[in-house]
């Protein structure tokens, strides 16, 4: 489905990801861990072309897209839940979910879409008339995912879902998570709690220092005895 080759992204001068591979196949939910400052979003920016690629290749479906822009990534069915969702904050919530729907095909199933969002999220239903800004964490969080479920994506990339979110929220957000990846959408994950990641993943690569450093089975990964000390407390 999505393949990375050899990907090289800097900034500026200074490499931020190094010859890092991956793949992601159709509806599978796959999950990239490591520590601050390992590359995490940069990767996951990358693959919507948010960071220009200094080398290396990416395929979709394949079909050579290097060089494409996020909105032409968006119409072929990818679509990003930035890190700190990135909502407009004096647009009302129903504003924000129509964004998501821009592109001919999403634009011509906008309603469908909309009751499958507020059945995910009976909360966002309620809030339709509210400005974004208003909204708790956990509600903006809401919103975001599903403005991108809006364009109804393949694959959904998630920066961060969990970030600055209460306990009881961050059980409800994964439960999300998994129903949209139950109902046939692809996901890749990138997360700091490791634990709900690996545990929801079925593969997961880690990141150090802009490479991959590990890569497999999501429940070989939580085996290992460096990943339980370093990511786990264990």
């Amino acid at each position: 489905m999505l393949s990375l080759t050899n990907v090289q992204v800097n900034y500026g001068a200074a490499p931020a990801l190094w010859d890092v591979s991956l793949s992601i196949n159709e509806q599978e939910l796959v999950s990239v861990i490591g520590p601050n400052g390992a590359g995490k979003t940069t990767l996951i920016n990358a693959i919507m072309r948010l960071n220009d690629l200094k080398a290396g290749q990416m395929h979709w479906m394949g079909e050579d897209v290097s060089g494409l822009s996020a909105h032409l990534l968006c119409e072929k069915g990818i679509a990003l839940v930035p890190e700190s969702r990135r909502l407009f904050t004096n647009m009302t919530v129903l504003e924000n979910l129509e964004l998501g729907s821009m592109h001919p095909k999403a634009r011509s199933e906008r309603s469908r879409t909309m009751e499958q969002v507020f059945e995910l999220f009976p909360v966002v239903k309620q809030k339709l008339a509210q400005k974004a800004g208003e909204l708790s964490g956990g509600q903006q969080q809401m919103v975001a995912i599903g403005r991108a479920m809006m364009a109804l994506p393949r694959l959904l990339l998630l920066d961060e879902p969990s970030l600055g979110l209460a306990p009881a929220i961050v059980s409800d957000m994964f439960k999300a998570i998994q129903s949209i990846h139950q109902a046939g959408t692809a996901v890749l994950l990138v997360e700091q709690n490791v634990s709900r990641a690996l545990s929801i993943s079925s593969k997961t690569y880690v990141l150090e220092n802009g490479r991959v450093v590990a890569q497999g089975p999501s429940a070989e990964i939580a085996s290992r005895s460096e990943i339980k000390k370093a990511y786990l407390g264990l």
